[in-house]
């Protein structure tokens, strides 16, 4: 398709394969944020998930890459999927599927963007300005009118596609995530001396910037004393039962250790009644060609791996440290996978929070996102953030249906947050600087 009124060209491809990858990894590159580092939009990322087979219309997912150019520059670019199920994807709308089947009439095929099998915030909508955003927004709705597509959805956007995204009239819809950021609630001032002990000042000498944790002790000391009691037993019960961790970065991950991470993830999705959705491939081509983006932690008991889980971090490398300023890029880890062949008592916590969390602290991350749900991140100092997805539905009454629900559960999803902040593990600071244990 041709926008006749500003030369851009419109395309709507069968396969990543199609989009020059250096060309779409500079659009991600030049978005806005942490968004320019997100692994999961890399080009390298989506095609894999094609070459592996797992993101393929034998399961579900049909590729239409969507570009706009201007003459031969790539300024705008969605991963868009046919779906003709609603697995894989965490925000969930099969009551809206059924619905419609009651209705005698067909929500599948459906218009997804967002990278398959990861629920991880991000950008949606690759574009060089906000009007190509907005742009490529138009091309998308006029495309699934055309199409004769149910609906369309971006789940998991970043905040520069929501404004696109509620501007071009479609509907929003809040989840919770739950992350943890590497910044003391108690200042800049070592949590001895916040409030007052022998020789320090009172709060007047707590500034208002926050620190990075100095070490994992660092960060129980800021967490109360029921949370930091809780953690610490957990972390005991793996010590005690013998095990131990190593981890690897990058090249530094062997293949014999790739092997065992995915003979850990595949009987782990067995054990809960599922095949797992990605195969050994993907993660071969996740070694081969992007290793700087996966960080693997592997349990061991009396000199045997039993358990591993495997880190997802963007971009940019470590810090010698754990040290990072205001000129740092943003530096972020994601926990994805685990799996494991023995059942040891917390192991799970230690390996999927505990050495994640002390890794970034001693590395210069700044954020660990936990992934889709989970309550009980929270006990591990994993905040409550909102996540955003937006839809548009093409039969009028359904989406006046959908509107009115999502009014609702908008209103629910609030209350929600509330009382999820009222649970903050942290030590609350209280007036006068006091920072009770």
């Amino acid at each position: 398709m041709k926008n006749n009124s500003n030369d851009y060209v419109i395309r709507v491809l069968d396969s990543p394969l199609q989009v020059q990858a250096a060309d779409w990894n500079t659009l991600l590159a030049a978005q806005p944020g942490d968004g320019s580092l997100n692994p999961f939009m890399r080009h390298e990322y989506l095609a894999a998930m094609l070459e592996s087979g797992s993101a393929t219309p034998q399961t579900g997912w049909t590729a239409r890459f969507v570009t706009l150019s201007l003459g031969t520059q790539l300024v705008g670019a969605c991963a868009l999927y046919l779906k003709d199920h609603s697995y894989g994807e965490y925000v969930f709308d099969h009551a809206w599927a059924n619905a419609y089947h009651q209705h005698g009439l067909p929500y599948y095929p459906k218009a997804l963007v967002a990278p398959p099998f990861t629920p991880v915030p991000g950008p949606r909508l690759l574009a060089r300005d906000a009007a190509t955003r907005t742009l490529l927004v138009q091309a998308l709705l006029a495309w699934c009118a055309e199409e004769g597509l149910s609906s369309l959805h971006l789940l998991f956007a970043s905040d520069e596609d929501v404004t696109a995204c509620e501007e071009a009239g479609l509907m929003l819809r809040h989840n919770v995530q739950f992350h943890w950021t590497n910044k003391s609630p108690l200042g800049s001032e070592p949590p001895e001396l916040v409030g007052g002990g022998h020789g320090a000042s009172t709060g007047s000498a707590r500034t208002d910037a926050a620190r990075g944790f100095r070490d994992f002790d660092d960060f129980l000391m800021s967490l109360s004393q029921e949370k930091r009691k809780k953690i610490r037993q957990e972390r005991r019960k793996v010590l005690e039962a013998g095990v131990n961790f190593r981890w690897s970065l990058g090249k530094d991950i062997s293949t014999a250790d790739w092997d065992f991470f995915y003979r850990c993830y595949e009987r782990t999705y067995y054990e809960h009644g599922n095949a797992p959705y990605l195969s050994r491939n993907f993660f071969q081509r996740m070694q081969d060609t992007m290793p700087e983006n996966w960080l693997l932690f592997v349990a061991e008991r009396d000199g045997a791996p039993i358990a591993t889980s495997l880190i997802a971090v963007s971009a940019g490398g470590t810090r010698a440290g754990g040290q990072f300023d205001a000129i740092t890029p943003t530096r972020v880890a994601y926990g994805r996978y685990w799996g494991a062949l023995e059942r040891v008592n917390c192991l799970h916590f230690e390996a999927c929070y505990y050495q994640p969390l002390q890794w970034c602290m001693e590395h210069g991350y700044q954020r660990f996102e936990g992934g889709a749900q989970g309550e009980h991140k929270m006990a591990r100092a994993l905040l409550p953030v909102k996540t955003t997805s937006a839809h548009w539905l093409a039969h009028p009454a359904f989406a006046d249906a959908v509107e009115r629900f999502l009014e609702r559960e908008g209103e629910g999803m609030a209350g929600y947050m509330e009382e999820l902040e009222r649970r903050n593990p942290f030590r609350q600071i209280e007036p006068g600087g006091n920072a009770p244990s």
